[in-house]
């Protein structure tokens, strides 16, 4: 199986370093930047599986960065942190990443966050290899094959944990889903992060399908349970 491509980025060199040692002792292919912009110019060259990212950075943070990579890229993206509290803060600003990481940490727990993410991503591609079928909604196509999505005939761009997340509600609809259920279906087993990631990708979603002008949300929030979606059959 061909080596997965990590980007770390973070503007502390002897972070950059360990966490480069330990992930290059488990056979990936690393790469290194130690501000925004160099991280940006990195992704385009290096097309890299998933970016470790600091949330501090010279040039451009870390919150722009993983907007832009969200934006134009469909990497993974492990976000670290300086202080817990500060992965409220992110979650409330909705930046997205896929899991967040509180320094200090230990660089055997990053490894482990990091192969939890690209195994969920290796199955999910496996799953493909099985033919999923097209999901059509009032106003809504979901095309598994294509990864594409639809809303009254005009294309939604959505990461791939967005697409994964509107396709395992989609698939049952009106099911109510807690947020485990879904980091289970979605995120995988092996996920260790905070469910409250699963909060920050119904919120993009919720934007992206344009809910708001569309009446009732595909997406509805059911109180103290979870999610579940509500798209009218076409």
């Amino acid at each position: 199986m061909e080596a997965a491509t990590i980007l770390v980025v973070d503007d502390e060199q002897p972070i950059v370093d360990l966490v480069t040692s330990y992930l290059t002792n488990e056979g990936f292919v690393v790469h290194r930047a130690f501000d925004g912009p160099s991280a940006l110019a990195l992704v385009r060259n290096v097309r890299p599986d998933l970016v470790v990212l600091d949330v501090m950075l010279p040039g451009l943070d870390g919150i722009e960065v993983c907007r832009q990579l969200h934006r134009d890229t469909s990497v993974y993206v492990l976000m670290l942190t300086a202080r817990a509290d500060e992965i409220d803060k992110l979650i409330g600003l909705s930046v997205g990443a896929d899991d967040y990481l509180t320094k200090p940490f230990s660089p055997r727990e990053l490894v482990a966050r990091v192969k939890a993410i690209l195994r969920r991503n290796r199955a999910l591609r496996s799953a493909e290899t099985i033919q999923r079928p097209v999901l059509q909604f009032e106003g809504l196509l979901i095309d598994p094959e294509r990864r594409e999505v639809e809303r009254n005939g005009v294309r939604v761009d959505l990461t791939p944990r967005e697409f994964d997340l509107l396709y395992a509600l989609a698939s049952y609809p009106g099911r109510v889903f807690t947020r485990e259920e879904l980091l289970q279906r979605v995120w995988g087993p092996d996920f260790a992060g905070i469910d409250r990631v699963v909060d920050v990708h119904i919120g993009t979603l919720r934007r992206k399908l344009d809910d708001d002008q569309h009446g009732t949300p595909l997406v509805q929030t059911v109180r103290g349970v979870g999610y579940k979606f509500v798209g009218g059959a076409r």
